[in-house]
């Protein structure tokens, strides 16, 4: 694709953007900016952002990805209470921290067991009744994204490394199915991915 082709579908993607796309990116660029200054509302307004891209990634074909806000919408419950738990003395119980080789080991296992299961899923789902669908692509995005949620709900510094693989790997998956606007947050969040990381590793070394 020529750069001049490649600008046309930028423009053409971005005036060609819903409504409902478009809320769901600024809840999700707001949501990353909350969670990068570990503030709660990084919940409330995720669930905003999940519950529209589940509707978005099923009529994209993307279906890895619709599994993902599922997953998203779940975990942000989970993840809502965990940062709200409080200890006797009123003081928020869980703090930023690294994962130790244990975990990393964990992390990476539980990365590969849904990328397994994605990609087979995908796969399947690509013969019989989404041809539009990237089995590899897909399910790498998703994988990560598993990962890094997960991860951030028990606020651990490493979730930023899988936010910024997932944010890489959505960039041109969006894109090339026709969601610029989309595709242009995922750019947005890898910068505050980047930012998160060095944010939350600051944190973490001073405890």
């Amino acid at each position: 694709m020529s750069p001049d082709t490649l600008y046309h579908s930028f423009i053409e993607g971005l005036l060609q953007t819903s409504a409902l796309e478009f809320i769901a990116v600024l809840a999700g660029i707001a949501s990353v900016w909350f969670s990068k200054k570990e503030h709660i509302l990084v919940y409330p307004v995720g669930l905003i952002n999940t519950t529209i891209f589940v509707y978005i990634s099923i009529k994209g074909h993307l279906l890895g990805e619709a599994s993902v806000n599922i997953y998203y919408t779940l975990v942000s419950i989970y993840g809502w209470w965990l940062w709200t738990r409080k200890n006797d003395q009123e003081q928020i119980i869980l703090q930023i921290q690294f994962s130790n080789k244990k975990e990393i080991i964990q992390q990476l296992l539980f990365f590969a067991g849904f990328y397994t299961v994605l990609y087979t899923a995908l796969l399947f789902s690509q013969a019989s009744f989404a041809p539009g669908a990237i089995p590899w692509a897909d399910a790498l995005s998703s994988a990560a994204a598993y990962t890094g949620m997960w991860l951030m709900a028990k606020k651990k510094v490493e979730s930023w490394y899988w936010w910024i693989a997932t944010n890489i790997c959505s960039i041109p998956l969006y894109f090339v199915k026709g969601y610029v606007f989309t595709s242009v947050q995922f750019f947005v969040l890898l910068i505050l991915a980047i930012a998160g990381l060095l944010a939350w590793r600051k944190k973490a070394q001073a405890l």
